[in-house]
């Protein structure tokens, strides 16, 4: 061979080969035996052969064998340049300044840029936002040498999730290179993000406050829910045909109580909860399951609803376990409903069913707000009221006789004390709305025999104690309660001059004492002890009631009591004792 090139060979270029060299040089001599055939472009690491690889064209790659089977180097990616490539993730080689040096061309896909290496990464992607958790994730990788995960959200609306690893050469102690991973998680983000909309929108609809509803009538409240359950389905779901049924848990009919789109005829038609004959609604409502029907003309339990629809979707209104009612859409596409779609919807009807719970409760509220108000007061303090009546009145009776100035003091507390409540009517009165629309006739019965009657219930149980109190001051008797014999007879001994008792129900058994002896003692005390002895039925080991009644006593009281039973017993007492209320 000339050693002086020809004209011709001077104009034709040499084709190109990529020289990663290692230990095996001196053996091989390339250069020496193909350099005046081939160009041979030096690489001095493996991270720089792929960069040349990316920027440039060769007929042949050289790699000593000390690259070769370094597995997990980058090496290796010189190998598998080919898998890379149909990978549906996008791989780049970056340097410290987030340049790309090589990439395998998904990002020149995603952003439809031709060439993509030599710019900076986040310019390529039209400087995204970085939305976390590791908001450096490239300063982190290379100044820990561990990796690092972070998520990009671009201008297009498009979401990426990098994963970038730092690499370390053969020799280096720091990484000046980094390989990222870049993936399209953008459908996944809007998922996220449409799951969020529907919980808030869930939110908003169930928010239908007591001030919103007062004054609306029943078809009025419900266009109320309609009209946000529609905004919800359009914003939301992005659908217009929708249509709301609830079950009547006695007929078991599902009745019609708001359409959007479906066709008159199928909106009046009457379903019940029955898996035949009933269409997909009946179905659904029967068995408590989702039920997709992708084609209307192929699916036997569709009955037509929407005109034209060609797939529809039914999930069940599902409240602490049981189904009270049914939500359907329908589309004029066949098959237009995803697995997506069933999870949305089905999120949204647990929304809707609460909403609705919400709804009939508000609509079942008592016309007199401002007595519901003051009985749940009452309810929330009257066993504290009376804890500080026994304490007061148990220190009081260690200072009778002895402090006098203690003993005025004490009885202070106890007039205050009993006067909580007379407070507590008029300020739950001034809370309560001053308007209040009657939705149904439940007002309480006037039972005038017990209306400001002062009744001492006394039981070491405190739900009997607390049943006494909401049970009698609905009828605005003044109830106190005791937990033991001694705290009653203390209760008696400083209720206060003038002032008495017109019943006392004291449990057969109590923690010092049995109903029998507390009468004794209360007979010391009063010339008449209005006197009621509960009991379980057949229970009376030390014939309490036996030895009372020969002390005189009429009324016996068997727990557990109804209201009607406590009321009656009580009446019978008082009219016993007293002319007419």
């Amino acid at each position: 061979m000339s050693a002086n090139p020809s004209p011709q060979d001077a104009v034709t270029p040499r084709p190109k080969v990529l020289y990663l060299g290692g230990s095996h040089d001196h053996l091989v001599e390339l250069k020496r035996h193909l350099g005046h055939v081939v160009e041979i472009v030096e690489a001095r690491s493996p991270v720089k052969a792929i960069v040349q690889m990316a920027r440039e064209e060769f007929a042949a790659v050289y790699c000593d064998a000390d690259h070769i089977g370094q597995a997990g180097q980058v090496g290796e990616l010189i190998r598998n340049d080919r898998i890379l490539q149909e990978l549906p993730d996008g791989v780049v080689l970056l340097d410290e300044e987030n340049t790309i040096l090589w990439g395998n061309g998904r990002l020149c896909e995603w952003t439809g840029q031709k060439h993509v290496v030599g710019q900076n990464f986040y310019r390529v992607l039209n400087s995204p936002e970085i939305l976390g958790p590791d908001f450096c994730p490239f300063h982190t990788a290379l100044s820990t040498k561990r990796t690092s995960v972070s998520n990009l959200r671009c201008a297009d609306n498009r979401y990426f999730r990098i994963h970038v690893a730092p690499i370390v050469e053969v020799g280096q102690v720091d990484p000046q290179n980094l390989v990222v991973t870049v993936h399209d998680i953008s459908a996944e983000f809007m998922q996220q993000q449409k799951l969020a909309a529907i919980h808030q929108a869930g939110v908003e609809l169930a928010d239908l406050t007591t001030d919103e509803v007062a004054n609306l009538s029943v078809e009025e409240r419900i266009d109320l829910l309609k009209s946000n359950i529609v905004q919800c389905t359009k914003d939301v779901l992005q659908l217009d045909v929708i249509e709301i049924r609830m079950l009547d848990q006695e007929t078991s009919e599902l009745v019609s109580i708001m359409s959007l789109g479906m066709h008159p005829a199928a909106e009046g038609r009457k379903l019940f909860a029955n898996v035949e004959g009933n269409g997909v609604t009946g179905f659904v409502a029967a068995t408590g399951k989702s039920y997709v029907c992708e084609q209307t003309s192929e699916d036997p339990l569709y009955l037509e609803g929407a005109q034209d629809a060609r797939s529809s979707l039914t999930v069940p209104l599902i409240l602490h376990e049981q189904v009270i009612g049914t939500l359907n859409v329908e589309s004029p596409e066949g098959h237009a409903f995803s697995e997506s779609d069933l999870q949305f919807l089905e999120i949204f009807a647990r929304n809707v069913a609460v909403a609705l719970h919400t709804l009939e409760l508000l609509a079942a509220e008592k016309a007199s707000t401002a007595a519901a108000s003051v009985e749940a007061i009452h309810s929330a303090v009257a066993l504290p009221v009376d804890d500080i009546l026994n304490d007061a009145v148990n220190v009081m009776e260690r200072y009778i006789g002895h402090e006098p100035e203690v003993v005025a003091r004490l009885q202070n507390i106890l007039s205050n004390t009993r006067d909580i409540k007379q407070v507590i009517q008029k300020v739950g009165q001034s809370m309560a709305p001053l308007q209040a629309t009657p939705v149904s006739a439940d007002a309480t019965e006037a039972r005038p025999w017990l209306a400001g009657r002062r009744i001492l219930v006394v039981d070491a149980d405190e739900s009997v104690r607390s049943a006494a109190h909401a049970l009698l001051e609905r009828y605005h008797s003044i109830v106190e309660t005791a937990q033991d014999g001694d705290a009653a007879r203390f209760m008696v001994r400083n209720l206060g001059p003038g002032k008495a008792y017109d019943v006392i129900i004291a449990d057969i058994r109590l923690p010092d004492m049995n109903g029998y002896e507390l009468m004794l003692k209360l007979k010391a005390l009063l010339k008449h002890v209005p006197m009621v002895l509960m009991t379980g039925f057949g229970y009376d080991p030390g014939h309490s009631i036996v030895k009372a009644r020969q002390e005189g006593l009429r009324h016996v009281l068997y727990k557990p009591f109804r209201l009607d039973q406590l009321v009656s017993v009580v009446e019978e007492v008082i009219s016993d004792d007293a002319g007419p209320p």
